[in-house]
């Protein structure tokens, strides 16, 4: 299996078919053990680190990875699991919580187009723009006048910034209801993951289907080849970290970094 086609939305079809999360197995395991898995997942750790190093060494361009998903649907692993693979002096992760003063007093973009990484960079966002999508359209506080607006925005926010030599990789990590209940319970009964439980992830497993719906209406509208949309299905945890990293290798490869060509002959030094 090849996550990178198996999980990404293709985009020439969806206006002859429209996406629908329903129809994803999200037990996924693949053909394989978690030890085959796993072990896959070392050597891709090393080849993700090579790839890195060229990105860094030649500066031209960069990579932004946004991860999506419910709450407790694995963002924080997936980047302690996968991400790891990468070098903190050109990789880093940004986090969007729910907005601060300063934040709502400038449009929605603003604080996301601060952390677009430089050339050079990979930069990984736990959460993102598309927070100003799922929470509106599940509360009921946006109208569909402005969500359209809002659509229109992004993609052609995320088209410029493909065009400015930043890729764009949209990963959705996506768990079953029973799935959330589960990991939530877990939560509630480990002392050491207690202070992750708030009031608002009881009430987002509420409201479970209204960002399922979120989410198939943003990926139907959202999902273009200069920022592809891909779905992971995520109630396999060692299942899902292997897709992301089959999928990061697979993106930077497309890249083609590259070493810069040396102006110098380095046996012309005399080192003794």
């Amino acid at each position: 299996m090849d996550p990178f086609t198996t999980f990404q939305i293709n985009h020439r079809h969806q206006t002859q078919k429209k996406l629908n999360l329903d129809r994803w197995d999200l037990d996924l395991s693949g053909a394989h053990s978690k030890k085959t898995l796993e072990n896959e997942l070392i050597g891709i750790s090393d080849s993700l680190s090579t790839l890195q190093y060229k990105l860094y060494a030649e500066n031209r361009k960069s990579l932004l990875v946004v991860l999506q998903g419910i709450d407790a649907s694995g963002k924080d692993g997936t980047v302690k699991h996968v991400m790891k693979a990468l070098n903190p002096q050109n990789c880093y992760i940004k986090s969007f919580k729910i907005p601060n003063d300063e934040e709502l007093s400038h449009d929605y973009f603003w604080r996301i187009h601060k952390a677009i990484p430089a050339k050079g960079q990979i930069c990984i966002f736990n959460r993102s723009h598309y927070e100003d999508i799922t929470e509106p359209v599940v509360l009921g506080s946006i109208s569909r006048k402005v969500l359209k607006q809002r659509y229109r925005q992004i993609n052609e926010f995320e088209r410029y910034l493909s065009e400015n030599d930043i890729f764009i990789l949209k990963l959705f990590l996506y768990i079953s209801k029973p799935e959330q209940k589960k990991r939530l319970l877990a939560r509630i009964q480990d002392p050491n993951k207690q202070w992750k439980i708030s009031e608002g992830d009881i009430i987002g497993h509420k409201n479970y289907q209204k960002y399922m719906d979120a989410y198939n209406d943003i990926f139907n509208q959202t999902n273009k080849k200069w920022a592809p949309w891909f779905i992971i299905p995520s109630n396999v945890k060692y299942f899902r970290n292997w897709a992301v990293s089959k999928i990061l290798y697979r993106t930077l490869e497309s890249m083609k970094p590259e070493y810069p060509k040396i102006t110098l002959d380095p046996h012309k030094f005399n080192l003794s």
